[in-house]
């Protein structure tokens, strides 16, 4: 018993110490910057994906000059549609840390679309905005057919099982329909 303990306490040891540290997602590439001055700060706005469209997941990372330590903030969008959001503070990205940031966020709708950006630190207040930010059309086929196409599977399945629970109810009652 002392030997198995000791290989498995030896093979637990040996995976801890062999596997390098895991990173569950990809590194946060940006592709694309903008410049944006909120008062005495300037705040670099980055993008993982450009040009920018509809529906499409990417991450957008806000680096004010300095860093973000000892500094706060939130955003506002504003989208062609449905006007201003609620303002949200600004958080860590959750993958670089460094920063803060917004992980795998979509932009719903095409138009023109406004960051605003309200900051606070050690130089006081400021307010900055990004505006004529172009969101193009979703890419890929519109929603409504992409759904519709995805539903046919769900749809044969339940006539399958319409059709076998009609059969098998026959079947127990003495009748076996014809065919």
């Amino acid at each position: 018993m002392r030997r198995f303990l000791a290989a498995l306490v030896a093979a637990l040891g040996l995976t801890v110490v062999a596997a390098p540290m895991a990173s569950a997602y990809e590194p946060v590439n940006m592709v694309h910057t903008e410049r944006v001055q909120a008062g005495p700060y300037g705040l670099t706005v980055g993008f993982s994906v450009w040009p920018l469209r509809a529906q499409q997941s990417l991450d957008f990372t806000f680096i004010p000059d300095g860093g973000i330590d000892g500094k706060s903030g939130t955003l506002t969008t504003v989208n062609p549609v449905t006007c201003t959001s609620r303002p949200q503070p600004l958080a860590r990205h959750p993958r670089k840390r460094d920063v803060w940031g917004l992980d795998v966020r979509a932009l719903r709708v095409e138009g023109d679309w406004t960051f605003r950006f309200q900051l606070a630190g050690p130089l006081g207040q400021g307010t900055g905005e990004l505006r004529g930010l172009t969101v193009l059309a979703q890419p890929g086929p519109p929603m409504a057919l992409s759904w519709s196409i995805s539903i046919l599977p769900l749809i044969a399945l339940v006539a399958f099982l319409v059709a076998a629970w009609r059969r098998t109810r026959a079947q127990v009652a003495g009748t076996v329909p014809a065919t």
